[in-house]
């Protein structure tokens, strides 16, 4: 009953996973009769013609609201979800925003997960993709579809309120809420995410309820396109921060120090996420590998991050503009004589 009440977990299959862990031998059947009375009702809707895509030809994607208790206070995270429409291979991974630059690395991770790239993307209608219409024209976000492009993936979006054209990543984000979710304990997002991967795994590796194959089977079927190699896709994973004064990046929420001999105080650096760390990169070079902090309002001073500065005192002196005066010549003293001598005068007596 914890389950039900504190965690919100309804999902049958998950309980049983987990009560066999604890050495539960009973049935499916049973549990279903249990909880069965204890769901919130639901009404009743039409039926959706089920649309099928064939090998390699569509991967789906789309956002999810997560709701975690922090110390007694609700926090929210955002699932990025994608799943390839003919092999019903999912991916799963949490972040704390769900801009455009953490939109594309999310699709990259799960193009990189999947082994390579379909032919299309389909989605609805967020701004981080479609930022307008223009009459039956679209205005495609300008930094999604630069990636896009040279990614070689054509992007679809779905027609206004009609989710259910993207039945396949909706079951899955549903999948994610009812039986990852409920009760997920986790330490930070590295954490979680290491959970969540771990989760997909299992969920690809069973059976699914429609195709009825693994879908982890049916992975070599879709015949993937390859990812582009080196800079072509690796610069979408980065993005342009810039560094105050004082030497301190914001990203996620956290100031990160970097080293004095960078001296990247006052630039725009790039940064990549790593997942553990973070890559700093100035004019093509890294200039700094950081470890990344989960907890957002932390502030991290480098170590070298002031190492070598002068005391202000000194850095005004150094900038002060300053003239010089030139020494007074030195006089030679002489006698008289030394002077008559030199004219031919003889000295008055």
């Amino acid at each position: 009953m914890a389950w039900l009440r504190e965690d919100h977990l309804y999902n049958c299959e998950t309980m049983i996973e987990r009560l066999q862990a604890q050495g539960y031998t009973g049935s499916i059947t049973i549990l279903k009769d249990f909880v069965q009375p204890l769901r919130l009702g639901t009404t009743g809707h039409q039926p959706v013609v089920r649309y099928e895509t064939g090998p390699g030809e569509q991967l789906q994607f789309d956002w999810g609201e997560f709701v975690y208790e922090r110390e007694g206070t609700p926090h929210k995270l955002y699932g990025f979800s994608a799943v390839l429409g003919y092999s019903r291979m999912r991916f799963v991974q949490f972040a704390k925003r769900c801009d455009t630059p953490t939109l594309i690395r999310g699709l990259m991770r799960a193009c990189e997960y999947f082994g390579g790239l379909p032919q299309v993307a389909l989605t609805d209608r967020m701004k981080s993709v479609l930022v307008d219409m223009d009459g039956q024209i679209p205005v495609w976000n300008a930094r999604f579809a630069d990636f896009a492009a040279s990614a070689g993936l054509a992007i679809r979006v779905c027609k206004p309120y009609t989710p259910q054209t993207k039945g396949k990543i909706e079951r899955t984000i549903g999948v994610v809420k009812r039986s990852f979710w409920p009760g997920a304990h986790f330490g930070d997002l590295d954490d979680l995410n290491l959970q969540a991967l771990a989760w997909c795994e299992r969920r690809n590796g069973r059976v699914h309820r429609t195709t009825r194959q693994r879908p982890c089977d049916l992975l070599a079927a879709e015949q993937l396109r390859p990812l582009p190699a080196a800079f072509a896709w690796e610069r979408f994973a980065t993005e342009e921060r810039r560094v105050s004064w004082d030497g301190y990046l914001s990203f996620d929420g956290v100031l990160y120090g970097l080293p004095s001999a960078a001296r990247a105080a006052g630039s725009t650096v790039q940064v990549r996420d790593h997942g553990a760390h973070l890559s700093i990169w100035q004019q093509g070079e890294r200039i700094a590998q950081l470890p990344k902090q989960a907890r957002s309002g932390e502030i991290v001073t480098h170590p070298a991050q002031f190492r070598d500065i002068l005391p202000a005192a000194s850095l005004r002196r150094q900038q002060q503009p300053l003239a010089h005066q030139l020494p007074a010549p030195t006089v030679v003293q002489r006698p008289t004589a030394a002077y008559d001598a030199l004219y031919g005068v003889e000295g008055w007596r």
